[in-house]
């Protein structure tokens, strides 16, 4: 009885330390073999259920200890293999558990790399923070990605009126020139406006797209200028002259005389710029509303697109092309809006 007692406790405690690791040998099983082998014998087992003479009582004693040990050795084994099917278990649920989490990684792997910082500035035209990411990038450019009024848009089924024709109040004035990562932008001292639809806007600054970020019926130039106003209420207007190749431009060749030797510098020129002369003869154009085309891409933005295109040089062209050969978001829908252009 007591050598059973100390197996019991013996598997017990084998069982508890393999419990977190690889599942240990089976204990061997007690089985009949292994009880004494009075009680496993049929003249044993008469004896037992028939104990007779004077020994009977001291027999029948014996008879039930071993009994009892027969009973323990079953509850033994069972509790043995409840443990085992519990490990067995658990060792399973660990193997399921790892091979998830190299589907998970492998996936992971797998997958595109996503862009996380939702407040950061840095954009491009291509890559991970090119347009198809903007609105991942920072979370005050959701509107680049879920906007219903985007720009730019291939211009066509234009509604032709009767359009006011756009009032210029342009002058020579002082100005500035920046590379800043995204394009060549020229700043224009104040007091230059345009007048249209009743309202007048003053003209902050224009900048450079290759190629050109609008189309006209599928049309698309080889860059094109964007001139930036705002009115008194801060509203913005855009107008848009479209660029192809010819003769050199003069106010142009200002600015590329100008440029700066290092991103990011500003250089103030001591002379003036007339954005007069950047204008087509014809001054018809198409107008609808749209958004800026580069972050936040904010919308209820006019835009103006002028009709005629002026042109610049190869060498001009070229010049740009060397600092930026593509910065021009893709074309957005223009989910029905209306669009009127001059008759």
């Amino acid at each position: 009885m007591r050598n059973l007692i100390a197996l019991l406790a013996g598997s017990f405690i084998t069982m508890a330390a393999g419990a977190n690791d690889a599942p240990a040998p089976a204990a061997k099983t007690i089985t009949d073999s292994a009880l004494p082998k009075q009680i496993s014998s049929p003249v044993m087992q008469k004896n037992v259920l028939a104990p007779v003479g004077p020994g009977a009582a001291a027999l029948s004693s014996r008879a039930k200890e071993e009994q009892a040990e027969v009973d323990l050795s079953a509850k033994i084994a069972a509790r043995l293999a409840e443990m085992r099917a519990t490990q067995a278990a658990r060792v399973a649920g660990a193997a399921r558990a790892r091979k998830a989490a190299g589907a998970a990684a492998a996936q992971a792997a797998a997958a595109p790399a996503v862009v996380k910082n939702l407040h950061g500035n840095h954009w491009s035209y291509e890559g991970e923070s090119g347009p198809a990411n903007w609105s991942k990038i920072n979370s005050d450019w959701t509107r680049c990605g879920t906007g219903s009024r985007q720009s730019p848009i291939d211009i066509r089924d234009g509604m032709k009126v009767d359009l006011e024709q756009i009032s210029f109040d342009y002058k020579p004035s002082s100005f500035n020139v920046v590379d800043n990562g995204h394009t060549v932008q020229v700043g224009v001292g104040g007091g230059n406006y345009l007048t249209v639809q009743g309202r007048m806007y003053e003209l902050l600054q224009f900048h450079f797209h290759r190629p050109s970020e609008e189309r006209i019926n599928g049309k698309g130039y080889e860059m094109v200028v964007h001139l930036v106003h705002k009115d008194a209420e801060g509203k913005l207007a855009v107008l848009a002259i479209l660029l192809e190749r010819g003769r050199p431009q003069s106010t142009i060749q200002t600015v590329w005389n100008n440029l700066p030797l290092e991103k990011h510098e500003v250089a103030s020129p001591s002379i003036v710029l007339d954005p007069m002369e950047m204008l087509p003869q014809r001054r018809d154009y198409f107008t609808y509303m749209g958004s800026l085309t580069t972050p936040p891409c904010s919308e209820g933005v006019l835009w103006l697109v002028m009709k005629e295109p002026q042109q610049a040089s190869p060498a001009q062209m070229a010049l740009f092309s060397r600092l930026y050969p593509l910065n021009a978001r893709p074309i957005q829908t223009s989910s029905g809006r209306m669009i009127k252009e001059s008759n």
